[in-house]
C-alpha cells in the first residue's frame, strides 16, 4: 500500500505557498502549520527560508519551539531550506547572542555566508542523491548560509564550486562549500528548491517522510 504522508510547512514566514505546491506535486498531503495542534498532525515538516532570527522569535511566540524540538528529537523528518538550515544546525556562527536554534543536525553553519541580498546567485549543482537521474539541480542562493563543519554522522549531499566572492571575502572563499546535508531523518539545503519547477528535492524529502511513516506503523503493530 502506498502511503501518502502529511507534510507540513511552517507558515510563519518565507516561501510557504511555494513549498506547499512543490510538496503536493511530490505526492504529499501538504498543510500549513502555525500552531502546536497542527504540528501534532503531520508526519514531516518543512522549515522554509526567511530570516532565521525572526523565525526563532515567531516559533517561541506561537508556542511551537518546544514541541517542534521534541518532535525532532523523536525522529520526525524535517527539511530546512536556507534559514531552515540555520534552525536545524546545532551550532551557528555570526548569530545574535539571543538567537536559538532547534538543532538536530551535527553541523556548524555560518549565517549569510555568501553575502547580502544583492549577492544572491543561481548555479547548477551536482547532487547525485537528489538528482533522481535528472541531471544537475538548478540552485538559487539568497542570503544563503553554508555549512562550515559537518559532524561524522552527517551525509554531505552537495557542495558548490561556485566562484562566489561576496563583499569582504577573498577570491575562492565561496568555493567547495557544503550546501546540502542529511543527518538521519533531517535534511537541509542552503539554497531554495521551491523556486522553479524542479521538485526533485521535495520528492526526496517526501520519500523520506513516507519511509519513516511506514516504519513507525510497522513498529506500532508489533
Amino acid at each position: 500500500m502506498t502511503v501518502r504522508p502529511t507534510v507540513g510547512v511552517l507558515a510563519l514566514q518565507g516561501d510557504v505557498r511555494e513549498h506547499l505546491s512543490a510538496l503536493t506535486r511530490s505526492g504529499a498531503a501538504a498543510v500549513p502549520v502555525r500552531r502546536p495542534e497542527e504540528l501534532a498532525t503531520v508526519d514531516g515538516l518543512v522549515l522554509p527560508g526567511g530570516e532565521s532570527t525572526t523565525m526563532d522569535k515567531l516559533l517561541r511566540a506561537f508556542g511551537l519551539f518546544a514541541p517542534l524540538r521534541e518532535r525532532i528529537a523523536a525522529g520526525m523528518p524535517v527539511f530546512g531550506s536556507c534559514a531552515g538550515m540555520i534552525l536545524l544546525a546545532d551550532r551557528v556562527l555570526d548569530r545574535p547572542a539571543d538567537q536559538q536554534t532547534l538543532g538536530g543536525i551535527d553541523m556548524t553553519v555560518r549565517r549569510n555566508a555568501f553575502g547580502r541580498q544583492v549577492d544572491s546567485f543561481e548555479r547548477p549543482l551536482h547532487a547525485p542523491a537528489l538528482e533522481a537521474g535528472g541531471g544537475l539541480l538548478h540552485a538559487v542562493f539568497i542570503r544563503a548560509p553554508w555549512v562550515e563543519e559537518a559532524g561524522p554522522g552527517v551525509e554531505v549531499l552537495a557542495t558548490t564550486d561556485t566562484p562566489a566572492t561576496p563583499p569582504g571575502r577573498g577570491p575562492g572563499e565561496g568555493t567547495g562549500r557544503i550546501v546540502a546535508v542529511r543527518h538521519g531523518s533531517l535534511l537541509a539545503t542552503a539554497f531554495h528548491p521551491e523556486i522553479g519547477d524542479d521538485t526533485r528535492v521535495h520528492q526526496y524529502f517526501v520519500e523520506l517522510v513516507r519511509e519513516n511513516a511506514v516504519a513507525a506503523t510497522q513498529h506500532s503493530s508489533i
